[in-house]
């Protein structure tokens, strides 16, 4: 689907300039949130599959992991405030 694949490509863009602007942790840096830490690396290393699905055909196995790869993506951007937001309060 030409029309989902857009979306997603201008809903990645998007997102990291929407990030900044919903950062609302009380510290600036990641040393202090140990779990979002893991999630860091779990983003780079999707990051790369995903680089590398994007050079493999269109075939069957590389189809659905590229669509398992793109929800991870965009559940990252889920999942890392919320986490945040546990662990801050977690401190208080």
């Amino acid at each position: 689907n030409k029309l989902g694949g857009v979306i997603a490509l201008v809903m990645s863009i998007a997102i990291l300039f929407i990030l900044p602007i919903l950062h609302t942790n009380k510290s600036q840096g990641l040393q202090f949130y140990p779990v979002n830490q893991i999630l860091f690396w779990y983003m780079v290393i999707i990051i790369i599959l995903l680089t590398w699905i994007g050079a493999r055909p269109v075939e069957a196995p590389f189809i659905l992991t590229g669509q398992i790869l793109t929800v991870l993506y965009f559940s990252y951007y889920i999942l890392n405030p919320m986490i945040s937001k546990i662990w801050d309060n977690f401190l208080k």
